[in-house]
C-alpha cells in the first residue's frame, strides 16, 4: 500500500443503512477494537447541501433522505483530499436554520476513515474511494422504534411528527435509494451493533489492510 518515502494510502471504510439500523453503533464499535491506531470518523449528515438562498418555508420541506440533499461533490473532493494527507475544512450544518452554518471544523487526515451515512454507497465515484463497503441491514421495525425513541428523548418532537416523517420520506426514501445500495457491499451486518462477530470480522480484515 505504499511506496519509498511515500506514506501509505489511508484505508476508506464506507459504512451504511437505514436510518436507526445501528450504523453510527458499528462505526464506534470498530473505533473501539482498533485502538492504536489513529481513525477519522466522516458523517455524510454533515454534508447537507446549502440553503441559505431559500426562504424558510421552502429549507422546512426539505427531504433529508433524498441523494439531492447532499454535496456528494463536495465530499468526495475532500475525502480525495484526505487521502493525499492533506486536511479539510468539514461543513458544519445548522438544524434549526435547515442550512449549512458559517463555520467549520479542521480535520487531519487519518490511517482510517470511516465514511458513514445513509446513502454512502449510492454514488459510485464514492463507492471507489473505499477499501471496504458495509451495509448495515436491520428490519424496518426495529428502526422505526429506535428512530421514535431517540427523537423523542433527543430532539424533543412529537411522535406524530416523528411517525408522519417515517411514513412521507424516510421509508419509501429507504426502499428507493438505501436499501438497493446493499448489492455494493462487500460485508452486510444484520442487527447492527449487537452482531460482535460479523464486527470482529470486519476488524480482522481493516488490521490485514493496514499492516501491508
Amino acid at each position: 500500500m505504499s511506496t519509498p518515502n511515500k506514506r501509505p494510502r489511508p484505508v476508506v471504510i464506507g459504512v451504511t443503512g437505514g436510518s436507526g439500523s445501528g450504523k453510527t453503533t458499528v462505526s464506534h464499535a470498530i473505533f473501539d477494537q482498533l485502538q492504536g491506531h489513529s481513525l477519522l470518523m466522516l458523517e455524510e449528515d454533515s454534508y447537507y447541501r446549502d440553503q441559505s438562498e431559500k426562504p424558510m418555508a421552502e429549507r422546512v420541506k426539505t427531504n433529508y433522505d433524498h441523494p439531492d440533499a447532499f454535496d456528494t461533490d463536495l465530499m468526495i473532493e475532500q475525502i480525495k483530499q484526505l487521502l493525499e494527507w492533506k486536511n479539510v475544512e468539514i461543513p458544519v450544518y445548522d438544524y434549526t436554520e435547515h442550512t449549512r452554518s458559517d463555520k467549520t471544523v479542521l480535520v487531519e487526515p487519518k490511517e482510517v476513515i470511516i465514511v458513514e451515512g445513509i446513502l454512502v454507497l449510492n454514488d459510485p465515484r464514492l463507492r471507489d474511494l473505499m477499501d471496504i463497503k458495509v451495509f448495515v441491514d436491520t428490519d424496518d421495525d426495529i428502526r422505526i422504534i429506535r428512530r421514535i425513541q431517540r427523537d423523542l428523548e433527543e430532539r424533543g418532537r412529537s411522535l406524530q411528527s416523528v411517525i408522519d416523517q417515517y411514513q412521507s420520506t424516510v421509508k419509501p426514501m429507504y426502499h428507493q435509494f438505501i436499501e438497493p445500495t446493499k448489492r455494493y457491499a462487500d460485508l452486510i451486518v444484520p442487527e447492527g451493533g449487537s452482531n460482535q462477530v460479523a464486527i470482529d470480522l470486519l476488524v480482522t480484515k481493516i488490521r490485514d489492510i493496514i499492516s501491508d
